[in-house]
């Protein structure tokens, strides 16, 4: 696919963007790639979807020097992988590198630098074949980074392979930048959910090794002793560019819409009290079993507190029994929901994007971990950053959290005259100051995008 002509001359540069196929991974990989586009027009981005996401996203508006580069569909559909994960990363490691490599050919102008999620072992390789520099990409959080490069001192230290019921409430204190962590609250993959693809994260890891430049999705303010463990270890440059999230679209007056989808619930969120909505949202991709979600919708219906429920394909199922506090819709534009004036808490499984999030709205969170860093992310939000209560509390991870309990527990954490809770609210506003103050020109992460359009630029004059 090429690029308008009259862009052609002025460019400096032609960034290919390749990112795992899934809402976690291609949403930070946009937001980067719009922060390269708004700072630098004089560099063309070619963003690499299947047909099937370019329909997803491709009406999304961008600015004009990013385009779609699309390969066929070679991977499982998105409405049909859910439950199939192990399968589908399968797919995408070993049927897309023969088209992404075709599109990388056809190019014009040539591709001087690639920006590939770290999941994407094939891209490292293609890319030195190619002659061409590549910036691994890392969406989730430093930490998690952290536990696969250091995965031997948990071996040495007798941490895996362990029984959580026996042994979650270990403390590992011993990887560098990382406070102290329970063993229950290490990657699902190290000792529960996603054993079977734990080797994946070891390969993922190895393969920076054959990257130029890598980038953290993460504000270093947040995670600094995290990120300066790992710069003091490694040799190749790091940059801190979190949050990956769509915050200027919080500039536009336009709200967006999903598929099929009114914006009535911005409406509803209008007419309730300030700080007085629970949002509900359990991500795109990892459902919990649905004898769980029935007891979540009983509780929350029960609690008496006003929520605003993001139940996917379920929706129309909980939207009967919702009562009169609760509104349950199968999408939203989350961000601008979490930056509402009557948001004061947020129910979320803890994907990376939906606690970097959070974080900049400046919302506290109860936390629901299903998978894979979402575990890791909820122990950051509870125990670091002290702006969130956990759902589970035990080592059973896979016990069902009866409607009582979820009753009591959101009750409890939507008190606004309670100290504890104004406590938290306090912490999660000094949170989001830090995010936007990261952004703000000259900020952390600001400065470190500059630095990183340098270095590829320079790469590029070389």
């Amino acid at each position: 696919m090429d690029h308008p002509g009259n862009l052609e001359p002025t460019t400096i540069g032609h960034v290919m963007a390749l990112s795992f196929p899934g809402r976690g991974h291609i949403n930070p990989m946009m937001n980067l790639c719009r922060s390269l586009a708004s700072k630098r027009p004089d560099i063309l981005i070619t963003f690499v979807v299947t047909e099937e996401w370019l329909g997803l996203i491709g009406s999304e508006p961008k600015p004009d020097n990013i385009s779609f580069g699309t390969i066929p569909n070679v991977l499982t559909s998105e409405r049909a992988r859910a439950g199939k994960f192990p399968a589908f990363l399968q797919e995408v490691l070993t049927k897309m590198e023969a088209p992404v490599e075709r599109l990388l050919g056809q190019l014009k102008p040539p591709v001087s630098a690639i920006v590939a999620d770290t999941y994407l072992m094939w891209a490292f390789e293609m890319a030195n074949r190619n002659n061409i520099p590549v910036a691994s990409l890392w969406t989730m959080s430093v930490p998690v980074y952290s536990v696969f490069q250091h995965f031997d001192l948990l071996v040495q230290n007798g941490h895996f392979p362990v029984e959580l019921k026996e042994r979650g409430e270990e403390l590992v204190e011993y990887i560098p930048g990382i406070s102290s962590t329970r063993v229950v609250d290490l990657p699902t993959c190290v000792n529960g959910h996603g054993r079977d693809i734990l080797h994946r994260g070891f390969e993922a890891i190895a393969s920076v090794s054959k990257a130029q430049f890598l980038l953290f999705c993460s504000v270093y303010e947040l995670e600094s002793q995290a990120i300066d463990a790992l710069k003091a270890s490694m040799s190749l440059p790091i940059y801190h560019i979190g949050p990956t999230i769509p915050y200027f679209k919080l500039e536009q007056e336009e709200i967006v819409t999903g598929p099929g989808e009114t914006t009535n619930y911005f409406r509803w969120l209008d007419m309730q009290p300030r700080g007085s909505v629970l949002y509900v949202s359990q991500g795109s991709t990892h459902s919990a079993p649905s004898a769980q979600l029935d007891e979540i919708a009983a509780g929350l219906r029960d609690s008496g507190v006003r929520y605003l429920w993001v139940a996917r394909a379920e929706a129309s199922l909980y939207k009967e029994g919702c009562g009169g506090m609760g509104l349950v819709v199968p999408w939203c534009d989350q961000l601008r929901v979490l930056c509402h004036p009557s948001l004061g808490g947020f129910w979320s499984h803890c994907g990376w994007g939906s606690t970097s999030e959070a974080a900049f709205a400046g919302v506290p969170l109860l936390t629901f971990p299903l998978y894979w860093d979402q575990a890791p992310n909820s122990k950051i939000i509870v125990d670091d950053w002290k702006i969130g209560w956990r759902v589970k509390s035990g080592l059973d991870v896979d016990k069902l959290i009866k409607r009582d309990e979820i009753a009591g527990l959101v009750k409890r954490f939507m008190d606004s005259e309670s100290d504890e809770v104004k406590g938290m609210r306090r912490r999660a506003r000094e949170i989001s100051e830090i995010c936007r103050r990261a952004i703000r020109k000259g900020g952390s992460s600001d400065t470190s995008i500059d630095a990183f359009i340098d270095d590829i630029v320079q790469h590029h004059k070389n």
